[in-house]
């Protein structure tokens, strides 16, 4: 399938018939309906990415109604050019991108299924990141559900938060945490961890840098 006929084939099916919908904006998107042929596998707080069962060398991701960040996305690939830890953006719908796929499991994934996660998985991640600080945009927002390994190298698949001027301190925080904790312990041991228990630990991490950043406020203006 060439590329105008799978582009037609995301325009008639994937887009008329996937029913996605944003309900907080904290927490993942969530597919209520996915067409025939099509497998959703991964949602973020912005979109849904879908692959096509007869062609996974692609995939598309679908913003939901109301979330915004599709143009921002555009301009992000479109200054990282090529690397081999990003993926490479083929085509800009009006609602969606059509990516050559990564293939691989995301570091969350991994954590859930005990398979190991090497240094050198960590070091191209760090790698990307700072090529992307030279092409003047900000990681933020990297955690361990938007990177990916593949036969012991690191990917990182989404930077739809690349142009935001914020400060972010997730990839540090997970980085510190598998070098102080994950490297003693499950590196050397590698176990399935239930995801109530990475979903527990994400959702307090994400309670604690509200109420870190909230305190930290209250000091400044005291």
């Amino acid at each position: 399938m060439n590329k105008k006929e799978f582009i037609n084939l995301v325009d008639r099916e994937l887009i008329q018939k996937s029913d996605i919908k944003s309900i907080h904006p904290y927490e993942p998107i969530q597919v209520f309906e996915c067409p025939k042929d099509w497998t959703c596998i991964g949602t973020g707080n912005y979109a849904a990415v879908f692959v096509y069962k007869h062609d996974n060398n692609f995939v598309v991701k679908v913003y939901a109604e109301g979330r915004e960040g599709i143009e921002e996305e555009t301009e992000v690939y479109k200054r990282l050019g090529e690397h081999p830890s990003y993926s490479t953006l083929i085509h800009r719908g009006a609602n969606y991108l059509y990516f050559k796929r990564i293939k691989g499991i995301t570091l969350y994934n991994a954590l859930i299924k005990g398979e190991r996660i090497s240094k050198q998985v960590i070091k191209d991640i760090n790698i990307a990141l700072m090529y992307a600080r030279e092409k003047g945009l900000n990681p933020v927002d990297v955690h361990g559900k938007n990177v990916m390994m593949y036969k012991g190298r690191g990917y990182v698949v989404d930077v739809s938060d690349f142009l935001k001027e914020k400060r972010d301190t997730k990839w540090r925080d997970l980085e510190r945490a598998y070098n102080k904790i994950y490297l003693k312990t499950l590196y050397k041991h590698p176990i399935p961890v239930p995801s109530f228990i990475l979903n527990l630990v994400r959702r307090s991490y994400r309670n604690f840098k509200q109420f870190t950043s909230l305190f930290n406020k209250w000091a400044v203006k005291n």
